[in-house]
């Protein structure tokens, strides 16, 4: 059997920041998830109805497959080095090579091929994301960490092969991704407003009429043409994947909300900038107003609330208000505090 020496498991609450987080530790940089996920500014709103999931619009909560690894390298001053591969033979030899090296390896693979998820789980998601740390020479199983699962598992190596070449939207092509070069502690009070500005740009100032809050205001408007009573499967199937994308997709809406809050409660004393802290706790209320708006949508498919796309609509208009209020107030906070830093260095005097 091969693994990587000293690996670590860890539980986490989304795919793609687990591992991030897991690799940074293995290799001496120990940041939480939400830090992974608030510096590499991965929280967003993308509605985009020219791409197409099941036939249904794709709606996402954060940004693309992949932002948390490139957007880790400049601030952290590493690289990672990402292989795909034109066949499942090529990429199992290349896998096994890391292994027997010794070396952690981050694949993206489908959700539905993996056999030790739960059946509720396994659908047709290309963009899923975990560790390889070992194999079984005997059996040929590869010994995974699934972040989004309580214990490391195993794999079989033709269940493996499937998840990661698997066909379709986000198609993995065998990706295999890890670092090439040591990540370094950065310098806190430098980065993080960086960090900070950039999600505040995705969030209120993205040029692209899908992308941030008016994003949501363009799915209220969806909502709002819905036919309703008139076909209410067409309006459930509707209402029902964009939940899905929300709640079952990594940790949806309401919990991207709860993990950027604790990157910013991380953030406040690194930065030193306190207001990040109080910030943190209104975007908590906007989160629960995203679990919120589930449960009401939740209802009305389950037929136990009448079908009501336009009291749906309303209650995504009320969530992109309250979303454009506090990116505001954040992109405020950090523009206050650089002004502070910048005051202080010219009072500073020369030595």
């Amino acid at each position: 059997m091969t693994t990587s020496s000293g690996f670590v498991h860890s539980q986490a609450s989304h795919c793609e920041s687990g591992v991030m987080s897991a690799i940074l530790r293995h290799h001496g940089l120990p940041l939480s998830e939400a830090m992974v996920f608030g510096l590499a500014s991965t929280l967003a709103f993308a509605y985009l109805p020219f791409v197409k999931l099941s036939g249904l619009p794709l709606v996402s909560y954060r940004m693309p497959p992949g932002a948390i690894i490139r957007g880790l390298q400049k601030p952290l001053r590493f690289s990672m080095r990402r292989e795909t591969f034109r066949s499942p033979e090529k990429g199992a030899a290349r896998l096994d090579e890391l292994l027997d090296a010794g070396r952690l390896a981050g694949l993206q693979v489908s959700v539905f091929w993996l056999p030790f998820m739960p059946p509720d789980f396994r659908f047709h998601f290309n963009a899923h994301n975990l560790l390889a740390y070992g194999r079984d020479r005997k059996s040929g199983d590869y010994l995974l960490s699934d972040p989004v699962l309580e214990n490391p598992v195993r794999c079989p190596a033709a269940d493996l092969a499937k998840a990661r070449f698997a066909k379709g939207a986000l198609a993995p092509k065998g990706l295999i991704y890890y670092p090439g070069t040591p990540p370094r502690e950065p310098d806190w009070r430098r980065v993080l407003p960086g960090a900070i500005k950039k999600t505040v740009r995705i969030m209120i100032h993205a040029p692209l009429p899908f992308i941030g809050v008016v994003g949501i205001e363009r799915v209220a408007r969806a909502f709002e043409r819905l036919p309703g009573a008139a076909d209410p499967q067409a309006s459930k199937r509707y209402i029902g994947h964009l939940i899905r994308m929300q709640e079952e997709i990594g940790t949806g809406g309401a919990g991207f909300r709860f993990m950027y809050a604790a990157f910013l409660e991380e953030a406040a004393p690194l930065a030193a900038c306190p207001a990040l802290a109080d910030l943190a706790a209104e975007l908590v209320g906007i989160g629960d107003g995203w679990r919120e708006f589930a449960l009401a949508t939740a209802l009305m498919i389950r037929d136990r609330d009448p079908l009501d796309p336009r009291r749906l609509a309303a209650l995504l208009r009320e969530q992109a208000a309250r979303e454009k209020t506090f990116f505001a107030a954040l992109g405020k906070a950090v523009r206050v505090r650089r002004r502070f830093r910048g005051a202080d260095r010219a009072a500073q005097p020369e030595q």
